[in-house]
């Protein structure tokens, strides 16, 4: 089968062009032609347009693979926020006293615990650099694909065909690349709901991301670069609906209540909207020929917002392994290959979306002694200098197998 392309990305998502930028400008993958399958690409925003409803916490490791891509200047021309802090609080708490957790990036050397970021001016920044680096964007959508034992055939929605070593289905957790690969998943849903919107405070947010665990799921406000807070209430169905549907000053009034006043009194200064919450898990993270990253690999709750931190941790070790096959002269897109990159995965997610489908079980629910085994766990942390400083480096990034294409040069 004739290859057009080496690689075919599908999906032009910040997962999607975050693999398309570090493959063409990683040394050891920038000679491969790599297309990027996306019909309706983000633009970046103008000067002076507001922020979008969806923001993302950037880990450490997540900057570096925007350094590294060039993709970093104009994420931080927009107004990436740097934040130092973090307090996490059980509602019958309170943020300064028994009960509560505080992390500072003073306590590991580092200037900051990550950057608060609008996810279409990362998605817009690395599609850029993607472009830049010599990546074919082909605007159609995935229709299906064919696979012999050294090619595979992608088809397009706009009714042409492109041959390739591999396909990366970076496209989310409705993924038709998975689908098609006939990869199961398993997970379940959260019923649950996560209300987001911006709001401006009466008290400073100090460069700290503030995160309450309500009866009905966390509560958090991430610090935005204009001094606005970025807010993410997960919580039921039922009073995800009440929270849309009702006033500015209701909507304001609720959301300050619920977060204890703990920036002041809070004013919606956006629209509001809402997501459903699940997780979602393949069973396989490749097939013959195919990868999958990001979303279309693992979707978890957003209460620590990795989300976005564990794909681009997929695409950086996935460029690994795609480099070392070709320095060892094989076939990239050949299954034992993608299995070496699916164990390495696997051993980083599982983990990780372990934890955080325990600490959401563990914090929902009103129940007395629930309550009390949420304050005693925070309050461990808070004492155990070891467990805290390697969750912060977790959360940072720079703890566990970090991809060598993303790893910080020793200092």
């Amino acid at each position: 089968m004739k290859r057009d392309f080496d690689v075919v990305i599908v999906g032009g998502a910040m997962a999607g062009a975050g693999v398309a930028a570090l493959l063409a400008t990683n040394p050891g993958t920038a000679a491969l032609r790599i297309a990027l399958l996306e019909p309706k690409p983000v633009t970046a925003p103008a000067a002076g347009e507001a922020l979008e409803l969806r923001v993302s916490a950037l880990s450490r490791a997540s900057q570096r693979l925007l350094e590294l891509t060039g993709a970093w200047p104009a994420v931080l021309a927009r107004g990436a926020a740097a934040y130092q802090r973090m307090t996490v609080w059980e509602e019958h708490a309170t943020p300064d006293g028994p009960g509560a957790l505080h992390f500072d990036a003073a306590e590991l050397g580092e200037p900051d615990l990550g950057h608060i970021v609008e996810n279409r001016t990362v998605q817009a920044a690395l599609m850029e650099r993607a472009m830049a680096a010599g990546v074919v964007l082909l605007r159609a959508g995935f229709a299906s694909f064919e696979t012999s034992d050294d090619a595979v055939r992608v088809a397009t929605t706009d009714g042409r065909d492109y041959g390739a070593a591999l396909v990366i289905g970076a496209d989310g957790s409705e993924s038709a690349v998975r689908l098609q690969s006939g990869i199961a998943t398993r997970g379940w849903d959260y019923e649950q709901r996560a209300v987001v919107a911006h709001l401006s405070c009466q008290q400073a947010h100090r460069h700290t991301a503030w995160q309450r665990f309500l009866d009905t799921g966390p509560l958090a406000l991430l610090p935005l670069g204009d001094g606005r807070v970025s807010l993410v209430w997960s919580t039921t169905p039922a009073l995800a609906d009440e929270l849309i549907r009702s006033s500015a000053s209701d909507f304001s009034a609720r959301v300050t209540a619920a977060s204890a006043a703990v920036l002041g009194r809070l004013e919606v200064t956006t629209a509001r909207a809402s997501f459903a919450l699940r997780l979602v898990h393949a069973r396989r993270y490749a097939a013959a020929r195919v990868a999958l990253i990001g979303d279309a690999a693992h979707t978890v709750h957003p209460l620590a917002g990795q989300g976005i931190n564990l794909a681009f941790m997929d695409a950086a070790a996935l460029v690994d392994v795609i480099g070392a096959a070709l320095k060892a002269g094989d076939d990239p897109g050949e299954l034992a290959v993608l299995r070496r990159y699916e164990r390495w995965r696997k051993a980083e997610t599982l983990p990780a979306i372990a934890l955080l489908d325990g600490i959401k079980r563990l914090f929902y629910g009103g129940d007395a002694m629930q309550s009390r085994l949420r304050r005693a766990g925070l309050d461990l942390v808070e004492s155990s200098g070891p467990i805290k400083r390697l969750l912060m480096q977790r959360a940072l990034g720079v703890a566990g197998e970090v991809p060598a294409s993303v790893r910080r040069p020793p200092s």
